[in-house]
Parts: structure tokens; C-alpha cells; sequence
């Protein structure tokens, strides 16, 4: 697979022309060895990490920006779009099991963007 683009600080990244981190996407059926299938986990485990990161300040701008923001605020239609778009991106991962995966990342970023709020 080639690689693609993440900000990341995965020990397996480099730093990219435009100073974004790139992480290798090895092919699974080329990896021979549990510590090299292992280290490929941990590499991209870093970049989900940074992008969730990421997409938390991301929730917590549109959070800012909403005319009802946290929980209340919540688009069912968007967040539907979202693991429609994904599913696509994700062939092999069933939507229902994606759409988890997208609540409990909006969750945690709506908790994340509380947390920010200035008191």
C-alpha cells in the first residue's frame, strides 16, 4: 500500500515536505513476524491518537460555532453522513460497527470540548 498522510508522531512516520507526517500502511499479508505486525499497530495507534486529537478541536471550533452546541447540538443526519462516508472509505468494517466507532469519537470529543471551555 502506499503511504498516506497523517499527522502523527508514530516512531515509523517521517516529516513530509510541508512539514505533515507521513505513516507507512504496510500491506498485512507482508508482514512475516508478530513484533512487525505489532509495531505497525503501534504506528498507526500514534496517528488515530493524533488525529483524534485533532478532530477533538476540530468538534470543539464547530461545538464554538453551533447555535446549540454539546450534546444537544447533535446532527443524527450529519453523524450518519459521516459513517456512510467512512463505510465507503472502510469496505471490510460493517456500518453498525462504524457507527459506534463514530459515536464514541463524538462523545468523546463533545467531552473534550467542555472540558476546553473556558469557565
Amino acid at each position: 500500500m502506499h503511504e498516506k498522510v497523517v499527522d502523527a508522531g508514530a516512531p515509523g512516520s517521517a516529516r513530509g515536505p510541508s512539514g505533515e507526517l507521513r505513516v507507512a500502511l504496510p500491506p498485512a499479508g507482508s508482514l512475516t513476524t508478530l513484533a512487525e505486525a505489532r509495531t505497525a499497530i503501534d504506528d498507526l495507534d500514534a496517528a488515530l491518537a493524533a488525529l483524534l486529537e485533532h478532530r477533538a478541536a476540530l468538534a470543539a471550533a464547530v461545538q464554538r460555532l453551533k447555535p446549540v452546541g454539546g450534546f444537544a447540538g447533535r446532527d443524527p443526519g450529519r453523524e450518519r453522513e459521516i459513517v456512510e462516508a467512512m463505510a465507503a472509505r472502510a469496505p471490510s468494517l460493517a456500518p453498525e460497527h462504524l457507527a459506534r466507532v463514530v459515536n464514541a469519537v463524538i462523545e468523546a470529543g463533545l467531552d473534550a470540548a467542555e472540558r476546553r471551555r473556558p469557565s
